[in-house]
């Protein structure tokens, strides 16, 4: 099914696949990410992916609608070819303790122990569909059923940097402290975003993330390899932590 193009403002041009969240719908708008990017026409100033829709931004100066929309158009025809093979990274996480609030309630709402529900979302890949919403905050696909959960009812004013937390159908991994609702379930010592790295970002779009049983002793340590400027997470694929 071919794309349907929706201006935004003057100066932007949204990209919208099917109207699901799926791995193969996501897989499109990534593949035009990289087609867009490879071909880099001119006045485009930047291309925002999420879940099935494409932001593409361009100087109004340099080019027009017209010639922008075209050029998305034939782009995403041919972007088959343009798919990349994400990485697969292991995560760290600390469940419970002073970072995981919401372990007991998610356990008690589905009635499970609070081993089982870890057991479970350790047991799951989940695939990065989207990088946003603050920096490094990578929201998640593939959470277990039985493990869907609401949003909190009323919202923290702040969660730690690397939570890790769930909501609907949804995981994520957190970047820097902020207000969320989400429920808690442990955190990581790694941070998806650190603007004093020479990469500030790992975790992209079409990655895969796993999630790997810590504790508090471990989660220190590698704490302090990150505050080193090492990396905790693992890529799956090399052996290798993300540096």
């Amino acid at each position: 099914m071919a794309p349907s193009l929706k201006p935004i403002a003057e100066s932007a041009i949204l990209v919208e696949f099917e109207n699901r969240i799926a791995p193969e719908v996501n897989d499109q708008v990534l593949a035009l990410l990289a087609a867009l990017e490879a071909a880099n026409p001119k006045g485009l100033i930047e291309a925002v992916p999420a879940y099935r829709t494409l932001l593409a931004y361009f100087d109004p100066l340099q080019t027009d609608y017209p010639t922008m929309a075209e050029t998305l158009r034939s782009l995403s025809t041919g972007s088959e070819s343009h798919r990349r093979q994400g990485t697969r990274w292991e995560i760290p996480v600390w469940y419970g303790g002073p970072a995981g609030l919401d372990l007991e309630a998610v356990a008690k709402r589905h009635g499970l122990s609070e081993e089982e529900v870890i057991k479970i979302h350790t047991g799951a890949i989940y695939r990065v569909y989207l990088v946003g919403f603050a920096p490094g905050w990578a929201f998640l696909g593939g959470l277990d059923e039985r493990l869907h959960t609401p949003r909190l009812d009323t919202p923290r004013a702040e969660v730690p940097a690397g939570a890790i937390s769930i909501a609907g159908q949804q995981g994520l991994v957190c970047g820097p402290a902020m207000p969320s609702g989400w429920n808690l379930l442990g955190q990581t010592p790694e941070r998806t975003w650190a603007p004093e790295r020479k990469e500030p970002f790992f975790i992209e779009p079409g990655d895969e993330v796993t999630f790997r049983p810590v504790d508090e002793t471990e989660f220190k340590e590698l704490s302090k390899r990150v505050a080193a400027g090492q990396r905790a997470a693992t890529n799956v694929r090399t052996g290798r932590s993300g540096l």
